[in-house]
């Protein structure tokens, strides 16, 4: 294959959108749309100082704890409370305590990002296998005993290490640590017959435990000890510490948005959202039914509106809309509780990425030993884990309209709706404002000494990174059973864990790793991953410069690149259609004689010599010295190492529109006239102000920024 067709592939598949600033280590950007979906830049800035970063002594309080047991193995210790969670985590030296008063609003999402880029007191030794660079990384737990205008103290960056994580899923003194999880899991998804009565006996115990998972009904719990009603005048939300992480969080206007906070309906909230706690919701076909197989746990966020009212935000894949979605035709308001802490095991088994009729609630159950117990809520037909911190129940109103509305179009809000956002996203980017239901609060009930959790949602790592770091662990069996050519996979900081995965397989046959490909783009929530790296089993899949270097060694662009259209995830801003687009997979396994693609025979690429390297180099910095401050000037540059003279990152004071192709193709003429087919032949262009020379920053915003059909 030619060098021309190879530059109009990684033209249309490297080239990134306009960014912002491009360190999210130290100054969180964000790239956002305007309601027209044309692209514009708000960054999601460093926060002021905060009043105090102060710390008194750590709490000090007797740990309660329950033990796992599965074949008579006693495998951890997990907690059956959030308290009983952190009075352990303090024995541990792995809390901080804060008591000067905070604002709700940035002060404890500042404190809580200082903190996670800290050592932790304790490093997860099974961490440095999969995730070196952050094994001994999170800092402390952090407890803010006095809130502003609040009832409650708060508590953040939780599960915020690899090591509280741990800890919270019993698996923090096993050697193995969370892989101790997945072989339990592994042992039930990949059973082996028995050949023997003792063989028998033996896995009868070892599938014993099942019988304990399901959710357990109790007529009482520590989450109702305080009832608060609404029709009694009871109820303030902005009492509980509701927090908000980012300037324009909340601010329509701040992200090119036509209508004002005041005009969407959210202004009264300042920003302010819930951002952890389970949505426990069910379906409509099973309204009466007193055990209810949909009963969903969904970890969305709500924005606060009023005393009684929240806005509550779900993407269209979420079970939760889709529950949502039963009730409106139905032309009934759906019932949903909102709940805050309970068992250490809740915040992992809510957010895990179960196949579909597999209740969160078995999950946990799983986890924690033994069934949930659940209580009925006060004033909806649900049932709510018992051990919570606190419940907000109420109703979602279905009279609201779906998603993408635009304010210039003349059409109405509608009743039962507001504009919802922005949010400040886990993606480094703000989601911009929508529209989405109101939920009328109905009641609020909780324990006497409740802690009421929250997370900072912004660029890893934050405690979601963390979180799902432990489903890439846990989950590993499952995906070994639905695609049985994987041997070991990783999720990279950079791709935020829909962006970018990593693979490692066996390779047997032909093609085998673009089936992986197309079965892991058919896998659950792995199908939303936009970018895909398959390599052999010579390689360390978790020693991301390791994958990296055998890209550059085995892949030719022109064959070793598949390219499909599918839905992607709702927050990638840099998709063609709202949750749809293009995808890539690079195989890195190298070519066999049956694998010649396009022209290209088998075999790795040529590399680029030293000397084209070194003139590579020479005839770059000469063209950033003669750029100036033109209209797509070249700004600054890098040939990073491990990329063998095939990786060259440019940045670009982009103007117009063309400025970065163009910028590529300049790059390409400079390059073949050194020589070398493959000199310079992966492009990353960003714009002016990017940190080149950090790889891993760049490879954040550009599996952020691209659409591989583009």
């Amino acid at each position: 294959m030619g060098r021309t067709t190879v530059v109009r592939i990684l033209t249309s598949v490297l080239l990134p959108a306009p960014l912002g600033p491009s360190n999210p280590k130290t100054a969180p950007f964000g790239t956002v749309r305007s309601t027209s979906r044309s692209a514009c830049t708000r960054p999601l800035k460093t926060l002021l100082t905060p009043r105090s970063s102060s710390a008194a002594p750590v709490i000090e309080a007797e740990c309660t704890e329950a033990r796992i047991a599965w074949g008579g193995n006693t495998i951890g210790a997990v907690f059956p409370t959030l308290g009983a969670f952190l009075a352990e985590l303090s024995r541990r030296g792995e809390v901080r305590r804060i008591e000067s008063t905070v604002s709700p609003l940035l002060e404890p999402s500042e404190h809580a990002q200082r903190e996670a880029r800290l050592e932790a007191p304790s490093s997860s030794r099974s961490a440095a296998a999969f995730d070196p660079p952050r094994a001994a990384l999170g800092g402390r737990a952090l407890v803010f005993e006095r809130v502003e205008g609040c009832d409650f103290p708060l508590c953040m960056n939780v599960f915020g290490s690899h090591r509280r994580v741990e800890i919270a899923l019993g698996a923090a003194e096993h050697p193995r640590g969370l892989e101790a999880i997945a072989d339990r899991i592994a042992a039930l998804v990949q059973p082996t017959p028995p050949r023997s009565l003792g063989e028998l006996i033996s896995a009868a115990r070892r599938f014993a435990p099942l019988l304990r998972i399901p959710p357990r009904r109790v007529r009482s719990g520590r989450c109702q000890q305080v009832v608060k009603l609404a029709e009694r005048g009871e109820v303030d939300l902005s009492r509980i510490p509701l927090i908000k992480c980012w300037p324009h969080d909340g601010d329509p206007i701040a992200v090119g948005s036509a209508i004002d906070a005041r005009a969407a309906g959210t202004a009264d909230g300042n920003g302010r959202f819930i951002t952890f706690a389970g949505m426990h919701t069910i379906h409509a076909d099973d309204r009466g039914v007193a055990t209810p197989s949909s009963h969903n746990i969904g970890m969305y966020r709500a924005q606060l509106l009023g005393r009684t009212r929240l806005a509550m935000h779900w993407h269209m894949h979420h079970d939760g809309a889709s529950h949502w979605r039963s009730w409106k035709k139905l032309g009934e308001r759906m019932p949903i509780a909102i709940c805050f802490g309970g068992e250490s095991v809740m915040a992992y088994g809510a957010t895990a990425p179960l196949p579909p009729g597999i209740s969160e609630l078995l999950m946990c159950g799983f986890l924690n030993g033994r069934g949930i117990p659940m209580v009925p809520a006060k004033t909806v037909p649900l049932r709510v884990p018992a051990n919570s911190e606190l419940v907000i129940e109420g109703w979602v109103d279905t009279r609201c309209g779906f998603p993408g509305w635009d304010p210039r179009s003349g059409e109405p809000l509608g009743d039962g709706a507001v504009f919802e956002g922005p949010f400040g996203d886990h993606t480094g980017f703000y989601s911009l404002p929508d529209r989405y239901p109101i939920v009328e609060v109905t009641a609020v009930t909780h324990a006497r000494d409740a802690i009421i959790p929250a997370t900072v949602v912004g660029p890893p790592p934050q405690e979601d990174y963390y979180l799902g770091k432990a489903t890439e662990r846990i989950f590993l069996p499952l995906l070994r059973t639905l695609i049985h050519d994987v041997d070991d996979y990783h999720l990279p900081l950079f791709g935020c864990f829909h962006n970018a995965a990593f693979v490692r397989i066996r390779k047997a046959y032909p093609m085998q790793a673009r089936r992986v490909m197309h079965s892991v783009w058919g896998a659950g929530q792995m199908a939303w991953t936009k970018m895909i790296a398959v390599v052999d089993d010579s390689v360390d899949v978790h020693d991301e410069r390791a994958v990296w270097r055998r890209i550059f060694e085995r892949c030719h662009f022109g064959r070793d690149v598949e390219t499909v259209h599918g839905p992607l995830d709702i927050l990638d801003h840099a998709a063609p259609w709202l949750g749809a687009g293009c995808k890539i997979g690079f195989d890195a396994t190298g070519a066999g004689e049956s694998e010649a693609l396009h022209g290209v025979p088998a075999g790795a690429p040529e590399r680029p010599s030293a000397v084209q390297v070194h003139a590579l180099r020479a005839a770059l910095e000469s063209w950033r010295r003669e750029s100036g401050e033109d209209d797509g000037a070249l700004a600054d540059f890098d040939l990073p190492e491990g990329g063998l003279g095939r990786c060259v990152i440019l940045a670009v004071r982009k103007r117009r529109a063309g400025d970065g192709a163009r910028a590529i193709e300049r790059l390409w003429t400079i390059a073949a006239s050194i020589g070398g087919e493959h000199l310079g032949d992966f492009a990353i262009v960003l714009d002016e102000g990017a940190a080149v020379r950090d790889f891993d920053d760049c490879l954040f915003v550009l599996a952020a920024n691209i659409d591989p059909g583009r």
